[in-house]
């Protein structure tokens, strides 16, 4: 036990992770580069959509009149102002969704799913939950998909508040 503690103190003042920490990290690494990529894949290949359109597409069919501000799909998405105004350019061009004059204040835009869009994410979302199944709820027990959601709580509560924003 002693010689575990020596050996994390080592490793933290050398600034490189201990034996456990390196397996935790390389564990959750690679498992979230396959899950993604391969979710990725299957979704482009199977319905032409990639993991950001259907973010947006489901916002939008979530919200009231499909409608929202960029700056909401700019917290659905995590992406900066650019680049979810040439994301939203592809879609429309795309026909998934619109642009129109934000009603409340003249100014400005909100973003419409048309019929198109949401046409194409309810073919999609039933591929995705069943992809979600397969690589991520399928393979866990009950007791490893609770201490999943666990896991996820407390990384996602530290990453809150350690935003680089406040």
């Amino acid at each position: 036990m002693a010689e575990r503690a020596e050996q994390a103190g080592r490793a933290d003042q050398a600034g490189w992770l201990d034996e456990d920490e390196d397996e935790v990290w390389s564990g959750f690494f690679e498992t979230q580069v396959l899950f993604w990529r391969r979710l990725a894949q299957q979704l482009q290949q199977e319905t032409g959509l990639s993991e950001p359109d259907l973010a947006i597409l489901q916002a939008l069919a979530a919200a009231p009149g499909g409608k929202l501000r960029p700056y909401r799909l700019s917290g659905v998405t995590q992406f900066e102002k650019s680049r979810l105004h040439h994301h939203l350019t592809r879609m429309a061009g795309r026909g998934l969704v619109t642009r129109e004059p934000c009603p409340d204040t003249g100014r400005g835009a909100v973003v419409a799913l048309t019929q198109e869009g949401r046409a194409a994410v309810a073919a999609a979302l039933p591929r995705r939950a069943a992809h979600i199944r397969r690589w991520l709820t399928d393979p866990l027990t009950q007791d490893q998909r609770r201490a999943l959601v666990d896991i996820s709580a407390a990384l996602t509560e530290r990453l809150k508040e350690d935003r680089p924003d406040r």
